[in-house]
């Protein structure tokens, strides 16, 4: 990735090596950088250039739906209620998992190849922990729970809801799934 201006030649292959690669993410193919370069009728040194790694690529194709996130973050902390601001954040982000299945490796990833990736990914964490945060001090969520086990409940979730639904059916399946782990970590009466 460059942070110079790219000549119009330049972006418009730029876009184009995302655009086939935001598809191969969404038909479940290998996103492979020399198979990209094939279907967009670039050449590989081209794809390269731009894209290093797949890595590279993946975190680009993903970064609309992490900043959908931060902003759904961001918009839950600024509810009142902090239970009912928790589960509608989790909400939104099982939505967004589901429509961009480039979200959930990128999230999980240890390390990431873009630094604005790294920086994306540190402010949704730091914003989801505190809306943890905020659900367990206001008594509405257990006290045991911590942000890792929201992220790996989270891909659980959305990972049941792929496997075991169609398409059609995945969103109310997620729904019902969310529904009943929010019914887990709630605080007992």
């Amino acid at each position: 990735m460059t942070s110079v201006p790219l000549r119009k030649d330049a972006a418009r292959n730029w876009q184009q090596i995302v655009d086939v690669g935001r598809r191969f993410v969404d038909d479940g193919v290998p996103l492979r950088l020399n198979d990209v370069a094939r279907e967009a009728s670039i050449g590989v040194a081209t794809v390269y250039r731009h894209f290093p790694t797949t890595e590279t690529l993946l975190e680009t194709v993903a970064r609309p739906g992490l900043e959908n996130l931060v902003t759904a973050a961001n918009r839950a902390l600024s509810a009142d209620d902090a239970g009912d601001a928790f589960a509608g954040f989790l909400l939104a982000g099982i939505d967004i998992q589901l429509a961009d299945a480039s979200v959930q490796p990128v999230f999980a990833a240890g390390t990431h190849a873009l630094p604005e990736t790294a920086e994306l990914v540190g402010r949704l964490n730091a914003a989801s922990g505190e809306l943890l945060d905020r659900a367990q001090a206001s008594g509405a969520i257990r006290a045991d729970l911590t942000s890792q086990d929201v992220v790996r409940l989270m891909c659980g979730v959305v990972f049941a809801a792929t496997v075991h639904a169609s398409p059609g059916e995945r969103a109310g399946l997620t729904r019902r799934y969310l529904d009943m782990v929010l019914a887990g970590l709630r605080t007992p009466a």
